[in-house]
C-alpha cells in the first residue's frame, strides 16, 4: 500500500515542482474515521521526491506511518492553517497589533519535526513561531491571548507574536533578531551534550538569515565540539521581499556548512520532514551537527504589512497551493487509502473552525496585563526593584 508522486517535466517555476499522483492501492473496506483514528497498522509511503545529501548518505524515501498518524497530521496541520487565517482576520480588525508573521504553507515542517523527536529535545526559532509553539503542546487559547496582548497568553501578553515560549516543552522562542536564535540553539546543544541526556537541539532560521555571520560562527563551534545541533533552514524562497537568488550567490543552503553534512528535504511533505528529522537526530547524537534545508513556501507575505504579491505573481502562489500544499497532500493520502471520506474530513475541518472560534472568544475575555507588569521579568530574583542615588545611600525610587 503506497502512494508515490512523480515529478513533472514542466518548465514552470521550480517553486511549483508540479506533481501528479500515481495511486496504487489494494482494494479495501472503507472504515469510519473513528476506526482509522485507532488504527496502528504500518503503512509504508514513499516521499514525494528524493532527499539530496551533502557529505552524508541520505535516508530512505520509504517512510513508515500509520492511519492514526496520518489523521493526526491532517488535524494538526488543518488546525495550524485555520489558526493562521484567523490571526490574519484579527490583525485586520486591529485586535492584534505590532508585528505578526504567519506560517500558513509551512505547516509540514512543524508537524513532521515534532513527530520525529520528543519534548526533551529543544527547538528554537525566529519570529514565525505560532505553529511551532502549537506543535510543542501550546494551546489555541494561549496563542490567541498572546497575539492580542492578554494575560492568558504564553508570555502573559507581554511578548506578542514574535515571542512565544514554552520552556517546559523544550521550546525556547520566538526571537525577533534575524539569525540571533542560531547561536542560542547551539548553546542549547552544548548544554545537552554536557548533561549527556541523549537529546538534540533544532535551531530554525529562514533563507533570509542564512547569510548571517553569527550562523557560521555558531556552526563552526558546533562542529569543533561535535555538538548535537541541527540547523534547519526553512527556505520559503523569499527573505522578506527579496528572492533567494538575489540575496545568495549559493542558494543551496544544505551545502553551506562545507565541512558539516547537509540534507535537502521537501518541506511541503510531512512524511519527508519526519524521516529527515529522525535521521538528523540520530546523526547529530553520533557525529555532531547537520544542516537540514526545508524547501517550503509561505502563502502570506513576510509579515502582515507585506501584501506578498509585489515581488511574486499570484499565479506562483496559486500554483504552489495546487501542486504542493501540505494539507492537501495528506488529504489525498487518507482518501486514496480509504482511511476517511471527503465528508469526514470536511466535518473535521468544521470542528477545527469551531475550536478556533471558541479559543478566540475566550482570549477576548482575558484581561490586559496590569501596569506593574512593565517592571516584572526584567531582573532575576527580584533584583533591580530599587533605584539608588550615585552614593548608594539614598533610595530614589522603588518599583511596584
Amino acid at each position: 500500500m503506497a502512494l508515490s508522486y512523480l515529478a513533472s517535466s514542466s518548465s514552470r517555476s521550480n517553486l511549483l515542482k508540479p506533481l501528479s499522483a500515481a495511486l496504487s492501492c489494494t482494494p479495501s473496506f472503507r472504515r469510519p474515521i473513528s476506526s482509522a483514528a485507532d488504527d496502528t497498522r504500518t503503512l509504508t509511503i514513499e516521499t514525494s521526491i528524493p532527499f539530496t545529501a551533502h557529505q552524508c548518505e541520505p535516508p530512505s524515501r520509504s517512510v513508515d506511518t500509520t492511519p492514526k498518524e496520518l489523521l493526526t497530521f491532517f488535524r494538526d496541520m488543518a488546525t495550524m492553517r485555520r489558526m493562521e487565517i484567523a490571526a490574519d482576520s484579527l490583525y485586520k480588525a486591529k485586535l492584534i497589533r505590532g508585528f505578526c508573521h504567519l506560517y500558513d504553507g509551512q505547516e509540514a515542517v512543524a508537524v513532521g519535526m515534532e513527530t520525529a523527536i520528543t519534548k526533551k529535545d529543544s527547538i528554537i526559532t525566529a519570529y514565525r513561531d505560532h505553529c511551532i509553539f502549537l506543535s510543542r503542546g501550546g494551546t489555541l487559547l494561549e496563542i490567541f491571548s498572546e497575539l492580542m496582548g492578554r494575560q492568558g497568553g504564553c508570555s502573559k501578553g507581554k511578548g506578542g507574536s514574535m515571542h512565544f515560549y514554552k520552556k517546559e516543552a523544550g521550546f525556547y522562542g520566538g526571537h525577533g533578531i534575524v539569525g540571533a536564535q542560531v547561536p542560542l540553539g547551539v548553546g542549547l546543544a552544548f548544554a545537552q551534550k554536557y548533561s549527556k541526556d541523549g537529546t538534540v537541539a533544532f535551531a530554525l532560521y529562514g533563507d533570509g538569515a542564512a547569510n548571517q555571520g553569527q550562523l557560521f560562527e555558531a556552526l563552526n563551534i558546533a562542529a569543533l565540539w561535535d555538538l548535537p545541533a541541527i540547523l534547519v533552514c526553512e527556505n520559503n524562497h523569499y527573505g522578506m521581499g527579496t528572492a533567494e537568488w538575489r540575496a545568495a550567490k549559493s542558494p543551496a543552503y544544505y551545502k553551506r556548512g562545507d565541512y558539516v553534512p547537509g540534507l535537502k528535504v521537501d518541506g511541503m511533505d510531512v512524511l519527508a520532514v519526519k524521516q529527515a528529522c529522525k535521521f538528523a537526530k540520530e546523526h547529530a547524537l553520533k557525529n555532531g551537527p547537520l544542516i537540514l534545508e526545508m524547501d517550503t513556501y509561505r502563502y502570506h507575505g513576510h509579515s502582515m504589512s507585506d501584501p506578498g504579491s509585489t515581488y511574486r505573481t499570484r499565479d506562483e502562489i496559486s500554483g504552489v497551493r495546487q501542486e504542493r500544499d501540505p494539507v492537501e497532500r495528506v488529504r489525498k493520502l487518507l482518501l486514496s487509502h480509504d482511511l476517511a471520506t471527503e465528508k469526514e474530513l470536511k466535518d473535521m475541518e468544521k470542528e477545527i473552525r469551531k475550536e478556533v472560534d471558541v479559543a478566540i472568544a475566550q482570549a477576548k475575555e482575558s484581561p490586559m496585563p496590569e501596569p506593574y507588569e512593565l517592571f516584572t521579568n526584567v531582573y532575576v530574583k527580584g533584583l533591580g526593584v530599587e533605584a539608588f542615588g550615585p552614593d548608594r545611600k539614598e533610595v530614589r525610587a522603588l518599583l511596584p
